[in-house]
Formats: C-alpha cells, sequence, structure tokens
C-alpha cells in the first residue's frame, strides 16, 4: 500500500495553507503518496477541540498511517515540534496536546529538528509546510522516527475529565458541540451499565436515552450515544445547542435508576 499522510488543521480551505502543505508533500514525498484531508475547520486555535476530532479520527487509519495535524497556536515560540509513533500510527504536529488523547503507554516520541538544505530556516508562523511537511515526507520515505531528533520524554499530554460518581447519578460534563448543534458529554456507555433514569443538562430533563434521533417528534430534545460511545444530547432536525444554550462546560448529569424510581 502506498503511505498515506492525512492532514487536520484549523486553517480551513479559503487561503492557500492547506495548498502550500500538499504540494511540499508531493514535492518532497515518495512517488504515489496519498493524502487524505481528515478537517480543517478546527475552531481556531482550539487544541483540545483538535485533540478530539484526532482522538475519534486517527484509530481508523490503516497501521503505519502518518497522521500531520496542525493547531498550533504558538508557532515559532519554544514549544517544540514533535514525531510520534502511538497506536500503530504516526503523529506529526506542535507538543501542545493536540496530540495529548493519543500518546498511551508505549508511545515513542521524538523531537523535530529542523531540516537541511532549502527550509533549513523555516518560517516562524508556518511551521506545517517548511518543518512538519518535511518531516512527514521523511517517514513516508521510510525513515525512522529516530532520524527526525532526539527523543522526548515528557511530550504534553491533555487529562480526559472523567465523569464523576455522586451517590446515584454521574456528573459530567459537554466537551464538545458539533457542526450539528449537537451536545457530546464525556460520559461513556460502560460507565452507566442499563440502570439508567434521568438525563439532566443544566436545566432541562430528558427521562429516557433513545437509540436513534427519528425516535422524537423534529424540535424534540433527546439523549442518546453517540458513534464514539459519549452520550450526547441533540435536537431532531434541529441544534441542541441553539434550542438550550448549552455549550463546552455544561454540566450534564445521568441519574442511575435507583435515584429516578417514582419519576413518570
Amino acid at each position: 500500500m502506498p503511505p498515506i499522510v492525512t492532514l487536520t488543521s484549523d486553517f480551513g480551505t479559503r487561503d492557500s495553507y492547506v495548498a502550500q502543505v500538499k504540494g511540499v508533500l508531493l514535492s518532497l514525498g515518495p512517488p504515489g503518496l496519498q493524502i487524505v484531508d481528515l478537517g480543517h475547520e478546527i475552531a481556531p486555535q482550539d487544541v483540545r477541540e483538535g485533540a478530539l476530532f484526532l482522538r475519534a479520527a486517527v484509530p481508523r487509519f490503516p497501521a503505519g498511517s502518518i497522521h500531520l495535524a496542525v493547531v498550533d497556536p504558538g508557532v515559532g515560540s519554544a514549544r517544540r515540534a514533535i514525531a510520534a509513533e502511538a497506536g500503530g500510527q504516526c503523529l506529526i504536529g506542535p507538543d501542545n496536546g493536540l496530540f495529548g488523547w493519543l500518546l498511551g503507554p508505549g508511545a515513542r516520541v521524538h523531537r523535530i529538528d529542523a531540516p537541511g538544505g532549502a527550509q533549513a530556516h523555516p518560517s516562524s508562523t508556518f511551521h506545517a509546510r517548511d518543518l512538519f511537511a518535511p518531516a512527514a515526507a521523511r517517514l513516508a520515505h521510510g525513515e525512522p522516527l529516530s532520524a527526525l531528533g532526539a527523543p522526548v520524554l515528557d511530550a504534553s499530554t491533555l487529562v480526559w475529565p472523567v465523569p464523576e460518581l455522586t451517590g446515584d447519578a454521574v456528573q459530567g460534563e459537554v466537551v464538545h458541540v458539533d457542526r450539528f448543534g449537537n451536545l457530546i458529554s464525556n460520559i461513556e456507555r460502560a460507565q452507566l451499565g442499563t440502570a439508567v433514569g434521568r438525563v439532566v443538562l443544566a436545566d432541562r430533563t430528558l427521562h429516557a436515552i433513545h437509540d436513534h434521533y427519528a425516535q422524537v417528534v423534529p424540535g424534540e430534545l433527546l439523549a442518546l450515544f453517540g458513534s464514539e460511545g459519549l452520550l450526547e444530547i441533540a435536537a431532531r432536525d434541529a441544534s441542541a445547542a441553539a434550542v438550550t444554550g448549552a455549550g463546552v462546560g455544561t454540566p450534564v448529569c445521568v441519574e442511575l435508576a435507583a435515584a429516578a424510581r417514582g419519576i413518570p
């Protein structure tokens, strides 16, 4: 299989930034290189949103895929440029937590040193083009991770906000609002089992967890587990975020059956 390099960023597609990165990859990479756009609409400078995006997307790719990701408010500063191998995937980007939910036990991380030649002095504002893309091309040619730079033992990570079990309820929060306005929480199906009562989002109460959106009438709120196994609050054919005014950080509480007895 030809090597795969994926691209994720907050660049959007209006400007030439993504095109320039692709140009470098195609110029320096091996013949047959496959470039796959994962997404370029991460909210500007929102590292946490980018990390959540990568957490869902990266594991779905064939082992050995190279993922170049850039959400980099610290570009040009002392933050490191890194390349990593984790879960059978290669990751290239800034050391700012963007890969923080992928760098589990066993991950290998190395610095990316400035390449030689024309890009020996990369732009201080465009490391995606001048530092990360050449590094991705080298890995696509089969160079080892260690050829890029020295090992890193303290790469930046993110702590997943673990829901709390308090009495007969699980307390979580909204961690992402997708483009449909679905309010995605940090509460996983495995944390609830089958003994579930009410779901409370701020001051809104939902009395059941549904299987799919069409189980309620248009405009009605519902709770269900999304494709990543996370509890979400949605509104059929509408935006739950707009309907409720909720957003990232809004509390979500799931009352277990024992706490929901006697509730109609």
